[in-house]
């Protein structure tokens, strides 16, 4: 009898407590930055891509209802969305994503993206952690002061590049008898004079 409870006692010692780590992910809109926190610790920092003006990511704090690790997007052309962590009952996710280049400004349709690897990160860490366990916060952006007159975009500063070849300009007369304009020296209308 004594031996069992030794062999339990080492069980539950080797396994540890029961303890599940609170994950927070917050997401700010005005930096495009994902800060995930563990049991209050910072652990990382990622660019992201939220919603733009017209497909915005909503703001609020969410709990995540729904993991899939390789999902396609029924609503935007079967987009791959790897490590999908949903947190909006309308679809709104925290997912992977092919066009890293646009990490960091606003570029998705209302989900956050991110590069694969951290989307892989995040999605196991949640996984592990739990979703009852998880909270999503999403901040809204900062307004951005518009100035009464902002200075002229550089493209259109700078002279148009010149044309390596000129084209001879061309003389126009008018012809009396169709009474239009025609090129002077174009050889088919010569034959009508």
């Amino acid at each position: 009898m004594k031996f069992r409870l030794l062999i339990a006692g080492l069980i539950l010692l080797i396994a540890g407590p029961a303890y599940a780590a609170q994950v927070l992910v917050s997401i700010d809109e005005s930096s495009q930055e994902m800060t995930v926190s563990v049991d209050g610790q910072q652990e990382y920092v990622w660019p992201v891509s939220t919603g733009t003006r017209r497909h915005e990511t909503p703001t609020g704090t969410y709990k995540p209802f729904r993991m899939e690790e390789e999902h396609f997007s029924e609503e935007w052309d079967d987009a791959p969305m790897p490590y999908s962590i949903f947190f909006t009952p309308f679809g709104h996710a925290i997912h992977g994503t092919e066009h890293v280049a646009n990490l960091g400004r606003p570029a998705s349709h209302g989900c956050v993206r991110l590069a694969p690897e951290d989307a892989a990160t995040l999605y196991t860490l949640v996984e592990e952690a739990g979703m009852a366990n998880t909270t999503v916060v999403v901040n809204a952006s900062a307004v951005i002061p518009v100035t009464e007159n902002p200075p002229p975009p550089q493209w259109l500063v700078e002279k148009p590049p010149q044309r390596l070849v000129e084209k001879p300009r061309q003389r126009l007369v008018e012809n009396r008898q169709y009474r239009r304009l025609r090129r002077a020296d174009d050889p088919f209308l010569e034959s009508f004079n």
